[in-house]
């Protein structure tokens, strides 16, 4: 088989050429092989008829394999010439046939000094490309951030309006009113669960 990927041929017939030679040559072998076993039927149906044959079954299972070996180096040695035959002038694309999907390169030919300068070009597309996302998306991580610190502070706005309502609510006429009292009421608090504290204590000593 030949080593020539042969892509643009693979590109107008949907097939590598190398592709389909293999199936052809798969496809005789597979033929020949039945073929020699249809034979070595007949001749077995043909012994069977024959008295005192001195030819066993065996002697012509062996003597099919060597014919079947015999015409698979002949069938070798002219799929090889076959094969070369088709890649060259047959499943060949000449070099200067275009397929309709690449005509444009006719207008637009690029000498390879422009192709290496658009390779370098699309390289640095490409770095810009990778650097624009990793700044999407350190932004996209400070938003998610932001949203959070957005909603604590939320909730600290709404707990000093409750603390505000509270005050309101003992006769405080502002917020920092409101918070002296609840300081003071916080203190009371404290000094009411060291004086229970204290006391227990004392209950269990006695």
């Amino acid at each position: 088989m030949s080593v020539d990927p042969m892509t643009y041929e693979a590109q107008f017939f949907g097939f590598t050429p190398q592709t389909c030679m293999l199936r052809i040559y798969i496809a005789f072998q597979d033929y020949l092989f039945e073929v020699m076993q249809a034979l070595e039927q007949v001749f077995l149906k043909k012994l069977d008829g024959i008295r005192d044959c001195a030819i066993s079954p065996v002697q012509i299972r062996k003597c099919t394999e060597k014919f079947l070996c015999f015409m698979k180096g002949r069938f070798d040695n002219l799929f090889a010439k076959m094969e070369q035959l088709f890649l060259q002038l047959i499943l060949r694309i000449p070099p200067n046939v275009l397929l309709p999907e690449d005509k444009s390169q006719e207008t637009h030919s690029y000498s390879e000094e422009e192709f290496h300068l658009l390779q370098k070009e699309i390289e640095q597309l490409q770095e810009k490309y990778k650097t624009e996302l990793c700044t999407k998306q350190a932004l996209l991580a400070e938003l998610e951030e932001q949203k959070t610190v957005q909603t604590k502070l939320k909730q600290t706005l709404s707990l000093f309006d409750e603390l505000e309502n509270v005050g309101r609510d003992h006769g405080a006429s502002d917020f920092r009113e409101g918070l002296v009292f609840l300081i003071q009421n916080s203190r009371k608090l404290h000094n009411i669960i060291e004086n229970v504290e204290k006391e227990g204590k004392r209950l269990k000593i006695s």
